[in-house]
């Protein structure tokens, strides 16, 4: 298991953006989940348009060493990509053509990482890498699946797109305690001993850790 903190504590200096309050939830209580110190401040954009808006400022605050994006795939990995490459060499640092599956880090002053939930090369969203933690062999989960995929479509009201975040919200609504994501990462519900969760834990140490001061 990679070692990682149990509570990051807030540093100014190493900063990791992203678009809302759940998945500011989610890091931390992954984090919660390790046993090794790691410093950095969180900042929620309310949103893609505004994280991406707010990178050349972000970057170019006196004192950065580092900084993280953490940001939804969707349904188009490829675009919003670019969209945070470009602004990223607007203030004069470069990425790499496409992101690295592990998580992209760009070493410098400050060192930059990306990370696009919920593997870097898939479309998706914050759920879908969550959904990644349900334990393997659950044996909910069939059910689970079989129930969404028959609810009819005049009582469907989510998208087609959004089908596997429902399929997690309700796997989450079977717990003992039912409550949000983060609730079940800290109540041990969900497995951070996937490759997927541990990646995402590597590429944290490697982004905020020791190397970055």
């Amino acid at each position: 298991m990679l070692p990682i903190s149990r509570e990051h504590t807030d540093s100014p200096s190493k900063v990791l953006l992203v678009e809302g309050l759940d998945d500011k939830h989610v890091v931390n209580s992954v984090l919660h989940r390790f046993d090794r110190e790691i410093n950095f401040s969180v900042r929620i954009k309310g949103g893609i348009d505004n994280l991406i808006k707010s990178i050349g400022p972000e970057v170019q605050v006196p004192g950065l060493k580092a900084i993280g994006v953490l940001v939804d795939a969707n349904d188009d990995i490829s675009s919003h990509w670019q969209a945070v490459r470009y602004r990223f060499t607007r203030v004069g640092i470069n990425l790499p053509e496409s992101p690295d599956r592990g998580g992209t880090i760009v070493g410098g002053k400050p060192k930059v990482g990306i990370w696009l939930m919920p593997d870097n090369s898939s479309p998706g969203e914050l759920e879908d890498f969550v959904q990644s933690m349900v334990p393997p062999n659950d044996p909910l989960w069939p059910m689970v699946d079989e129930f969404v995929e028959k609810i009819p479509a005049r009582f469907r009201e989510f998208t087609k797109k959004k089908t596997s975040r429902a399929k997690l919200y309700v796997w989450l609504a079977t717990r003992e305690k039912p409550g949000l994501m983060a609730t079940a990462i800290r109540a041990k519900y969900l497995d951070i001993e996937g490759q997927l969760t541990q990646e995402f834990a590597h590429w944290m140490v490697n982004l905020f850790g020791t190397e970055a001061d």
